[in-house]
This record gives structure tokens, sequence and C-alpha cells, in this order.
């Protein structure tokens, strides 16, 4: 089975005109139909999953985003505890300062009684009574030193209650000052944490678009995939009918014109079912003889054999080349798969949705991009080497 394959394809890439010719001619109406449709659903399918590529990695940077609300909703919140832990200080606070305003209005209370009862006597003496006409009533000298004496002593002492009530009355101003401050700064905290708490309320309702959106994208993308690939199973079950066995490898539309690209796949289809894939293999003549390749080292191989010098490491190759898009792709454009990292396996494009490469789990072989494992891995990534 495998011999009449290869002859099949050996007929198709480097038979005569007449051959090629008579080929196509073999085919029936109906299989070039559903070979078109086939196609061009493939091409979407492979479309299709360079936009789930794309949309899983947008999901992934919403996550991080999510993440970053989720932190931020954190660090609110931490304020917000702190806001409240500040409020609760300053509420002590002034009912500590409230309890100092209260002992120093008794304080003044005090001495207002003590300066009534002073302007009381004051009075009671018929308002004529000054410290002159103490001085001056004195009955000796002696009297009028001691009469001095004590009159200096009352002026101080009204003077010392006028001067402590009204320091006291001052205090008593700064004190309602701070309060009032405080109370403003209260004030202001309990809007600042009116202001955080519904920034956090916004900060849920955007992750919860945020997720809305990822999950609407997701399910959009594989439910579109999952219709592409029922239509392409049951035009694959209809080629069957038509009991044409080639489509096990490559199909009609694989008609080059290309010599460099017929050259190019001739030569790496030498390797299929004789090769193995050795990671870091195939750079040197021993590895080549031996068929032991690894992916990038095989497709710089190939290349080499038509005469076109390329690297042998997919960080080379990604940045070789010119960059085509999915719809444009042709026979002998290098194709990239993210495998075990971004860009991690390369492979020839042989047209209607395969690539011949060296595999990890077969060596050099053809692979189908339009279904499994490799659709899945197919990142969007095509470069041209050979100008078509």
């Amino acid at each position: 089975m495998k011999k009449k394959i290869m002859a099949f394809c050996t007929i198709i890439m480097f038979g005569s005109p007449t051959v090629l010719l008579q080929v196509e001619a073999e085919k029936n109406n109906n299989q070039q139909i559903i070979d078109e449709q086939r196609s061009n659903i493939q091409l979407e399918i492979l479309k299709g999953n360079v936009e789930l590529n794309r949309v899983k990695e947008e999901i992934e940077k919403i996550n991080e985003q999510i993440k970053r609300v989720e932190q931020a909703i954190n660090d609110n919140n931490q304020i917000i505890l702190e806001t409240e832990n500040k409020i609760s200080s300053s509420q002590l606070e002034i009912q500590k300062q409230e309890a100092e305003i209260v002992t120093l209005n008794e304080k003044v209370s005090k001495r207002n009684e003590i300066l009534k009862k002073r302007a009381l006597t004051f009075q009671e003496n018929g308002g004529k009574v000054n410290y002159l006409d103490v001085l001056l009533g004195s009955t000796s000298f002696k009297d009028f030193v001691d009469r001095v004496g004590a009159v200096a002593s009352f002026v101080e002492a009204d003077q010392n209650i006028i001067n402590q009530h009204e320091a006291d009355k001052e205090e008593i101003r700064k004190k309602q000052a701070q309060v009032k401050d405080k109370l403003i700064d209260l004030q202001s905290m309990k809007v600042e944490l009116e202001g955080m708490q519904s920034q956090i309320l916004e900060q849920k309702q955007h992750n919860e678009w945020l997720r809305t959106k990822a999950k609407k994208k997701e399910q959009v993308t594989l439910s579109e995939q999952a219709g592409l690939m029922q239509q392409d199973s049951a035009l694959e079950a209809m080629y069957d009918l038509t009991d044409f066995d080639s489509n096990e490898i490559l199909n009609g539309s694989l008609l080059l014109t290309n010599e460099t690209v017929k050259s190019l796949i001739s030569n790496g289809l030498k390797y299929v079912g004789n090769s193995v894939y050795v990671f870091g293999g195939g750079r040197n003549e021993y590895d080549i003889a031996a068929g032991r390749f690894d992916c990038s080292a095989f497709v710089s191989w190939a290349f080499s054999q038509v005469e076109i010098k390329i690297g042998a490491s997919t960080e080379v190759l990604k940045n070789t080349g010119t960059p085509v898009d999915v719809e444009e792709m042709q026979p002998g454009d290098l194709v990239f798969f993210d495998t075990y990292k971004k860009d991690g396996h390369v492979g020839i494009y042989l047209g209607a949705g395969k690539f011949l490469g060296s595999q990890s789990s077969t060596g050099v072989a053809i692979a189908d991009m339009t279904n499994g494992y490799w659709l899945e891995k197919f990142n969007g990534r095509v470069n041209r080497i050979i100008s078509q």
C-alpha cells in the first residue's frame, strides 16, 4: 500500500505533463468538487485554528488582567481597613479632647465665680474703695508698708486669675478648633472610603465583564471550529465512497509547477519511512546518512539540496524568508507549530493541508494540519523561502 501511494505521489510530482493530464482526467468530477470543497474548508479550519490560538492568548492576557484587578481589590480592602482604623483612632481622640474641654470649662467657671465675688465685694463697698485709699489710710509707716504688701498681693492675685482665665479660654478655643479639624478630616476619610468602595464595585463589574467576554469568544471560536470539522468529516466520508485511495497522503491539488519546490519536496520524501527523530541531529554527515534529524535540521538539509542555505534552528528559521498569510500558503513554504515552546516545531508545507517534517514520534513523515494534534499546535506562522 505504501509503495502504491509513493508511486502515485512520484507520478504526480515528477511525471510528464501527459501523464499528469491522464491522471487528472481519470478523476471523477464529484471527486474534484469534493477536493475543492475540502480544500476550502480545511483552509478555513487552519484560519480558525489561528484565530483560536489568538483568542487563547487574549484569554491568557485577560486572566492576567483579572489577577491584577483582584490584587487591586485586595489592596483597596487593605486601605479601607487602615482608613477605618484611622477613623476609630480619630473618634477616640475627639472623645479625649471633648473631656479636656469639659475640664477646662469647669476651671473657667470656678475662676468666674472668684471674679464675681471680688466684684460683689467691691460693689458692697460702694464701688469707691480703691487701692490708693487703702494706702493713704495707713496709721504709721509700718502700717503703710504692710498695706503696700497686701495691695500688691491682691493685685497680683487678680492679675494671675485674669491671665489664667484668658489662657484657659485660648486653650479651649484651640482645642475646639482641633476637634473641628479632626471632624473635617473624619468626614473626608468617610468620603474617601465611600469612593474606594465604589471603585471596588466597578472593578468587580469589569472583572465579570472580562470573564464573560473571554468565555464568549472562546465558545464562538470553538463552535465555528466544530462546525467546520463536521463539514470536513462529511465530505471525507463522501470522498471515501468514490473508492479513491490516494487521499491517504497527497491529493490531486498537489500538482507542482515550480521545479525548485519539486526538487525540494522530492529530496525530503526520500527519508519518509527510513529516518528517526533525534534532538540536535542532522548536523553532520553521519546523522544525515543515517536519517537522524530534528525538525529544523531536516528543513535546513532539504533546502540545502536545492542550493538554498538557511539556518538549522526554529529561532533562526522563524525570521527567515517572507511572512505570508495562511490563505496564501503554497507548497514549499515553512509552517510553524507551538509544541514544547512557541515556534517549537517547523515543517515544509505540501499543500492540501499537509506538511513534511521530522516529527518526534515518526521521524520524517507527512502530517495532516487540518485535524488533531497538528491543527491544535499550528500557530499561523508561514514563511516563504522560494518565490513562486
